[in-house]
């Protein structure tokens, strides 16, 4: 493993360079990998790891529309599409992509198919570490493991088209054989990953609700919203308030931040946003460390699960969530997203609505 240093802290990771494709290849060579559901890690983690040489099988409800969606992605309906029980019978490694909700409500279906030897596979920690609410305890003689890419499917399936790589985490839960840890790292790279760094269930779901919830996408959308709203209410158009509170930053500020990190977009700025941006960034964090306090405790009780899973299990869930996305959708501030969205040159909206 490489040691890193992190601000201070040395950390092993696992590189691509270290553990190349062939590698992830040859220790895989024997496995036949079922992906179990097909809505948002699914497709992009079966899809890269079909391009990347690997024996994968699809496992999903027939009849729907992720179904549908398998067939136009080239899967074959009794050669490498089957449904969730067929598919983990025939797997010897069973990558569980199912919803938090879906995982609890087809564990029983998947469980008698975990038999000795296998693996079963995680890019969440949530059902594992929740199981007093979810139900879901793996048998003893199974490995359980986890690869978690750092980014939504469609990111996934992007940047392995792009030839980039998403950092993933990875974790061992339970080892039965011996070979849990390689087992882990192989498809962590054959999922596409530029590098991973070690975790367990417990910090990657506490880690990832709370990111979820937080600046990932919860704290930034009420942001956006609030400094939306003040802009508007003095005056400025749609057009302006947009711009200045969503366009420059996901398009122009964030992409500096990504390629040589936040002191090196302060100095590729005006003196002016320099001095601004110091000042203010620590009312905000005065502001904001309380709430993510709150937030975490919030996860690590149990609180945000029971919530998700209860509102997640209600029959009318899909509904009320369309009606909570088109409120979103159809606010001024969104409505004046997509107006300057469709300005964009022709070349980036194509690259933007790249998924396969």
């Amino acid at each position: 493993m490489a040691k890193i240093n992190f601000g201070g802290t040395i950390e092993e990771v696992v590189t691509r360079e270290e553990f190349p494709m062939e590698k992830a290849l040859e220790v895989l060579k024997s496995e036949t990998i079922a992906i179990i559901g097909y809505g948002v890690q699914g497709p992009a983690q079966a899809l890269n790891l079909r391009d990347n040489g690997f024996n994968v099988i699809v496992g999903q409800r027939k009849g729907g529309k992720t179904w549908d969606k398998a067939v136009q992605h080239g899967w074959v309906s009794g050669e490498t599409l089957f449904d969730i029980e067929e598919a983990a019978k025939r797997g010897t490694i069973v990558q569980y992509l199912l919803s938090d909700a879906g995982q609890i409500a087809a564990w029983p279906t998947l469980k008698p198919h975990l038999t000795k030897g296998k693996a079963l596979y995680f890019s969440h920690g949530f059902g594992v570490t929740f199981k007093e609410q979810t139900g879901i305890i793996p048998p003893a003689d199974v490995d359980v493991i986890l690869a978690a890419p750092k980014g939504s499917g469609t990111s996934v399936r992007r940047l392995f088209l792009q030839g980039k790589g998403i950092n993933s985490s990875y974790a061992v839960f339970q080892d039965a054989t011996g070979k849990a840890k390689t087992r882990a790292i192989a498809l962590g790279i054959g999922v596409g990953s530029g590098y991973l760094f070690e975790t367990d269930f417990k910090k990657e779901v506490y880690s990832d609700l709370t990111g979820e919830r937080g600046t990932l996408m919860g704290a930034i959308a009420g942001i956006f919203e609030a400094q939306y709203e003040v802009l508007r209410s003095k005056g400025h158009t749609p057009s302006e308030a947009f711009n200045e509170t969503v366009e420059e930053l996901t398009q122009s500020l964030m992409p500096l931040v990504a390629e040589n990190g936040m002191d090196w977009m302060y100095a590729n700025c005006s003196t002016t946003a320099q001095r601004g941006a110091l000042d203010w960034k620590k009312k905000f964090k005065a502001a904001t460390l309380p709430v993510f306090k709150e937030l975490y405790e919030s996860v690590a009780s149990g609180a945000e699960a029971k919530r998700t899973i209860d509102t997640c299990s209600r029959p009318d869930y899909r509904e009320k969530l369309a009606e909570e996305l088109k409120e979103v959708r159809e606010s001024e501030l969104w409505q004046a997203g997509a107006a300057v969205r469709a300005l964009r040159p022709e070349k980036e909206k194509a690259e933007a609505s790249m998924i396969n």
